[in-house]
């Protein structure tokens, strides 16, 4: 909802919410009925050759609707929330020159945050640091770097999961060398997003609905060939230390082809992680400002009218 003094101003929307909540359905009828194209905001759908776990829309069922910001990195480079502002700032620039409404479907409230709030200056890194950290890393796994990460940056150990070190090591040389937490960098000295009347729908849907299509979305990656795709993954040489073999799912599916895993523990390690993942979306988002909430899935006839009703007023 807009007010008098932003009438003027070109719309932007933004669709956040929890993993299978239905932000890309919502997101692609709000683009046919405003004149728009989608911005994806999300984390892992940055990295190539990822595809079906990290739930990218398929080009067949975009309807027509032109999708950003995926496939914009190899499966081993660092991608960041600075690096995805400023492809962002340019990806809003190309739509707002051709009178387009950015639609953004957010999953990864960092890469939202920096792009609506900015990113302040943050410390250079630390490779000396970086290499004591992938010591510990070595010698005593990935669980003992997230249990420092949570004794000097409570906030981030909560939203990263405990597998992702890149996160972690980024997180840990933050508060030390800044001696402030993530939290505490980003909210100072952040270059806004100016010049358009932002417009943010919330999808929450109740926690049980959504943990049961989690597992059947899970069920219907895997049917569309997601172990599959892993298998290709390795055999063309992807290294195994790509950030993207971190995600959900890949993980647990390297390690069942490899003989680690069986397909049940597999199945099991990802529902689990999935489940967690969007708990901690929901925590994330709730404490994002001004959200229409409709506690529902982004899919339904009347979310979409919901939402449309909204916009338009």
């Amino acid at each position: 909802m807009t007010t008098p003094s932003e009438a003027a101003l070109p719309r932007l929307i933004v669709v956040l919410g929890p993993t299978a909540s239905g932000k890309s359905a919502l997101a692609i009828k709000l683009a046919q009925a405003f004149n728009g194209e989608v911005l994806v905001c999300d984390s892992t759908q940055v990295y190539r050759r990822f595809d079906i776990g990290t739930g990218k829309v398929p080009f067949a069922e975009q309807q027509a609707i032109p999708h950003h910001l995926m496939d914009i990195a190899d499966p081993d480079a660092v991608f960041t929330a600075g690096e995805y502002r400023r492809r962002a700032l340019a990806a809003l620039d190309d739509l707002r020159a051709r009178g387009k409404t950015p639609v953004i479907t957010a999953g990864t409230g960092l890469y939202l945050r920096a792009l609506l709030e900015g990113l302040a200056e943050s410390p250079e890194r630390s490779e000396d640091l970086r290499e004591r950290m992938r010591a510990t890393v070595a010698k005593r796994g990935p669980k003992r770097l997230h249990e420092i990460l949570e004794r000097l940056d409570r906030e981030s150990a909560a939203r990263i999961e405990p597998a992702d070190t890149q996160k972690i090591i980024r997180a840990i040389e933050l508060r030390l060398l800044a001696g402030k937490t993530v939290g505490e960098i980003h909210a100072a000295g952040r270059d806004p997003l100016h010049g358009y009347a932002i417009v943010k729908i919330g999808l929450a849907p109740a926690r049980p609905a959504l943990y049961a299509r989690i597992h059947e979305r899970i069920d219907e990656m895997i049917a569309a060939g997601w172990i599959d795709e892993v298998r290709h993954l390795i055999d063309s040489g992807v290294p195994e230390s790509a950030k993207a073999f971190q995600f959900i799912g890949y993980s647990q599916w390297r390690e069942y082809l490899r003989g680690n895993l069986s397909r049940e523990d597999a199945l099991e390690q990802i529902r689990k992680a999935t489940r967690h993942f969007a708990k901690r979306q929901q925590t994330w988002f709730r404490r994002e400002a001004n959200v229409h909430w409709l506690e529902a899935f982004g899919g339904d006839a009347a979310t979409e009218s919901a939402a449309k009703n909204f916009i338009a007023t």
